[in-house]
């Protein structure tokens, strides 16, 4: 079994859109990101990447022309079909989004069902405002926290 930790962060401006889990969640604010900005599925990724130790976000999806505007979500897919390669199953994810000003409750089953599809297994989401504390708890910043647990597959025949 491993485990892997992801964190991202992104400032918010006014604009279209915020999207988490794959999912637009507003339309009056958006991130300033390279790519769309989704600070759940980043999170996400870097946790997957840690615990099958291969580097971070940045080492596979670099600020680069090719990776501007990037749908984090294909992204993520992408990054789960590696870590099959490698020999893992992804078990569990669970998260944690930052934000204040947008209320996230009434999309929770709708990010879950699109991260579930995408990774193959159980998500749960905490969402929390910041309380007035900091750029994420004064709507100035979104954030997002991941761990997964992967365990390694056993070939069938082997010990």
């Amino acid at each position: 079994m491993r485990i892997g930790i992801g964190w991202d962060v992104h400032r918010l401006t006014k604009g279209c859109c915020l999207v988490l889990g794959g999912v637009m969640v507003s339309d009056s604010v958006k991130p300033i990101a390279h790519s769309d900005g989704d600070v759940l599925c980043h999170a996400i990724i870097d946790s997957l990447l840690g615990a099958a130790n291969l580097g971070d976000i940045g080492s596979f999806y670099p600020e680069t022309e090719e990776n501007e505007n990037m749908r984090s979500l294909d992204a993520l897919k992408e990054v789960s079909r590696i870590i099959r390669e490698c020999g893992y199953s992804i078990v569990n994810v669970d998260s944690t989004v930052i934000l204040s000003g947008v209320k996230l409750s009434p999309f929770r089953d709708q990010i879950e069902g699109s991260l579930e599809s995408v990774l193959g297994c159980p998500v749960s989401i905490k969402f929390k405002s910041g309380n007035g504390v900091g750029e994420t708890g004064s709507g100035k910043a979104v954030e997002a926290r991941a761990v997964c647990l992967l365990s390694e597959r056993v070939e069938e025949g082997s010990d």
